[in-house]
Order: C-alpha cells, then sequence, then structure tokens
C-alpha cells in the first residue's frame, strides 16, 4: 500500500531534512568514537601543528610536531612521558616506530633522517644536513618504511621524488622514481608502507595515489582517487589514508577501493584540519596528527 503524507506532514518532513541533512546522520562512525578528552591533554604540551603520529610496543604514542620538544612520548591518555628534538629536528615531518621500539623522525628543515632510542637517545643521522640529490643527501625527506633484515625506506620527497632503500647500517642499497605521472615515477611521494609480502605502498601525493612495488621496485599496481597525506596499517592488514585535502580519513579495501570515510573540515571532535599522518595501536584505536588542527586526535575502536 502506497502511503501519502498530508501538506502539513510534508512540510514537517521537509523542514526536518533541512533541519538534519543525510551527512548529519552518517556523521557518527559505527566503529571508532573520538575521545575529546585525549586531544585536550596533548594540547596542554603546548604542541604545534601535529605532523605524525607513530605506538610502539608498549602502548605508548610518539607524537611529532613542529614546536618546542618535537617529538613527545605520550601514555594512552596523553600525559606526557618525556620528550626531545630541541636543536636537533628542526621540522619535524614523519615519524615511526621500529621493531626495536627506536623512533625515526624525517625532519624537512635540515634534510635529515633520524634514529632515536625509545629514551630519546640519537643512534643515526642519515643526510648531510643541505638538500640535495647525491648519494648522501636528501631534500625534504617525508617518511619511513621497515622491510625484512633491517632494511628500510625513505620517501624523498618533496625536492626529489624518489624511493630510496638502506641496508640495517644505513647504507644506501637501491633507489629508483623520478618526477613524473608514469609508473614509476612520482609527485611528491609522501609516504611509505611496507606489507607482510614485502610489497611497499608509496604515497604519490600529488599524483592523487598509491603506487605499489614488491620488494625490488618493480611496479605491482596502482590505486587512484585520493590524495595520500598518510598511510597505516589497521589490525587486519587493511591500508588507512589521511586525506587531508578532503580533511578526510580513508579505509580501503584490498583492491585500493575505498570503503570507509571518516570526517569532514572542521574543529569539532571527530572532524579534521588537514589530517596528516596516523597510526593505530594494538587495541585498534586510531590516532590522527592534524597540522592545521594542531591536535592529536584519538579515536576509540568501540565494542562490538
Amino acid at each position: 500500500m502506497v502511503r501519502f503524507l498530508s501538506g502539513c506532514q510534508a512540510v514537517m518532513t521537509t523542514a526536518l531534512c533541512l533541519a538534519f541533512p543525510l551527512s548529519s546522520a552518517r556523521a557518527e562512525d559505527p566503529e571508532f568514537a573520538p575521545e575529546p578528552e585525549f586531544a585536550a591533554a596533548v594540547g596542554r604540551h603546548e604542541v604545534g601543528p601535529c605532523s605524525a603520529v607513530a605506538v610502539n610496543r608498549r602502548g605508548e604514542i610518539v607524537l611529532a610536531h613542529r614546536g618546542k620538544r618535537p617529538v613527545m612520548c605520550l601514555d594512552a591518555r596523553g600525559a606526557l612521558l618525556l620528550s626531545w628534538g630541541d636543536g636537533v629536528v628542526k621540522t619535524a615531518h614523519g615519524v615511526r616506530v621500529d621493531g626495536n621500539d627506536d623512533v625515526w623522525v624525517t625532519d624537512i628543515g635540515n634534510h635529515r633522517v633520524y634514529q632515536f632510542s625509545r629514551a630519546g637517545k640519537l643512534l643515526l643521522a642519515l643526510g648531510t644536513g643541505q638538500p640535495g640529490a647525491g648519494e648522501d643527501e636528501f631534500d625534504r625527506p617525508t617518511d619511513v618504511a621497515f622491510g625484512s633484515g633491517g632494511d628500510f625506506y625513505v620517501s624523498d620527497g618533496y625536492g626529489n621524488s624518489r624511493v630510496l632503500k638502506f641496508n640495517k647500517d644505513g647504507k644506501r642499497i637501491g633507489s629508483w622514481g623520478v618526477r613524473g605521472k608514469g609508473e614509476g615515477e612520482f609527485h611528491l611521494p609522501h609516504a611509505l608502507l611496507v606489507d607482510r609480502a614485502g610489497n611497499v605502498l608509496v604515497g604519490d601525493r600529488e599524483n592523487n595515489r598509491v603506487q605499489v612495488f614488491n620488494a625490488e621496485a618493480k611496479f605491482q599496481k596502482v590505486w587512484n582517487g585520493f590524495a595520500p597525506y598518510g598511510l597505516a596499517f589497521d589490525s587486519a592488514g587493511h591500508v588507512w589514508v589521511a586525506d587531508a585535502r578532503a580533511h578526510q580519513v580513508l579505509e580501503l579495501d584490498a583492491d585500493g577501493k575505498v570503503i570507509r570515510r571518516m570526517g569532514k573540515k572542521g574543529s569539532e571532535p571527530g572532524q579534521f584540519m588537514t589530517p596528516h599522518m596516523l597510526e593505530f595501536d594494538a587495541a585498534g584505536n586510531l590516532f590522527v596528527a592534524e597540522v592545521d588542527g594542531r591536535r592529536l586526535q584519538k579515536f576509540v575502536r568501540k565494542a562490538n
């Protein structure tokens, strides 16, 4: 049976739709809830633009930001445990934690890549401090990812549009990429991941795509349709993207298709102002670092 609305009902329904558009009904993610108390606690540490976040095996959150004490180690509530980096890190960009809980920071101000211990002791510094395309040089490197046997990759970056591969001792053993739009070419490689099979995922930011290569740098496939500022895996192996251009966080399926969009532009909890990089902890909670928002948001995974 077809049910018709009366004139009064139609007006009321239209008014409700205008007041509460469909997008508002979908604003709350069914799986994740923002925890504003965490963002507020981090904000009390006088952070600058927040560029990246990582989580170590103890569940401690490592924040890279562009202010005093540029590397901060936080507990699950956002309390400050320790910090370092003044006088060393000029402009923090990416941060990753390896299997030994060492902290790796890319510095686009000094054109360097640093490895620190969990306590903040400098263990390795790559680069000369000047921009360049030589054997030991970077031009605003953006991210680090870890392969097998201690090998690691660096996306380099704003100036050189290439990916570099190093062995465990920090010796460069390979590179690929030039500026362009073709396979194996990049326009600002901005984020990196290595999957369980050893494939290297490169967030090719200004080409609005992720390119996938094997460990020998052979092109495998490409995922189009978003601006991959930051990349992270969840516990299921799904790739998540911080798309700062759309001010959203995206979940991808195994074929690189977007299956979830979180947030919109704004400063409220669950909204984003230039989400730059992101990470998950062992419990499945999501952390998102915002440059223009100058905050680190935590999204708690809801119980099933």
